[in-house]
């Protein structure tokens, strides 16, 4: 199961009758993207690269999201059945599959920006001899490598911050943040960039959850208590009130979901 579920584009199009639906009515996405109509050939191009890493196009997934809102579109008129948005053109349609112990982590994007997530259960052999196979379960300082995959180049805010504390604090059983841990050098990050203008010059999330898992000094299975704690520290500390898309909070929950058996 997705953990960004797309809205119906049938309902956007209900709202919105004299305009094309657009991703933002869709996915939770931001910039150019948002305000950009959903195509035909970025549809296609998305159940492409689906059927390549799956080896199907999900059904309720962003891919088929993506084709109902562009034959939508096309319906309407709004758009032709070779379009193609400059976005989806030039940054890319792309689905990636991180591989972890008894799971894998598939992200879909448009333009560099997260449209699904999931987690797929994958066997892993016991190493005792004749044992059955086993389900590996996610621990909290894998959730946060996850992270580097899905919203990776984000730039460390406040609200990222207190959630990869709240994670840390979490797997250690200690109120105290670790100096020089993952935490510390996520506040450090947040700092930093609260006085810098352009993206491009911030820390992102990637530079501070890098080697996650080893630089705690203690780490446990995602369990929904870890989840709920994170996703509320996320919440707390964002002006809207929302977690982010592809997020800490959104990748502990996933894991957490995973770990007891409720993601297929």
């Amino acid at each position: 199961m997705s953990q960004q579920q797309p809205r119906r584009p049938q309902e956007a199009q209900q709202q919105r009758q004299q305009e094309p639906i657009k991703y933002g009515d869709v996915f939770q996405v931001s910039g150019d993207l948002a305000g950009q109509p959903v195509a035909p050939q970025d549809a296609s191009m998305m159940q492409t690269a689906e059927a390549s890493v799956l080896g199907q196009v999900p059904s309720g997934g962003p891919g088929a999201a993506m084709q109902a809102a562009a034959a939508l579109n096309e319906r309407a008129g709004v758009v032709g059945r070779d379009d193609v948005t400059d976005v989806a053109r030039d940054g890319g349609v792309r689905v990636s599959a991180t591989e972890y112990p008894g799971t894998r982590l598939v992200t879909e994007s448009v333009g560099g920006q997260v449209v699904g997530q999931m987690y797929q259960y994958t066997e892993v052999q016991a190493t005792d001899a004749g044992a059955a196979l086993v389900q590996a379960q996610i621990t909290i300082g894998e959730a946060l490598e996850a992270v580097i995959t899905t919203a990776g180049n984000k730039p460390v805010e406040q609200s990222d911050a207190a959630a990869i504390q709240a994670a840390e604090v979490r797997a250690t059983g200690s109120n105290v943040v670790t100096p020089g841990g993952v935490g510390a050098a996520a506040q450090s990050a947040a700092a930093y960039n609260a006085g810098l203008d352009q993206d491009e010059d911030k820390i992102k999330l990637g530079d501070v959850l890098t080697g996650a898992t080893a630089r705690l000094p203690a780490d446990k299975v995602a369990t929904r208590e870890d989840a709920e704690g994170v996703v509320s520290a996320e919440l707390r500390n964002n002006p809207n009130l929302t977690t982010n898309p592809g997020g800490v909070a959104a990748s502990v929950t996933a894991a957490t979901r995973l770990n007891e058996g409720t993601i297929a």
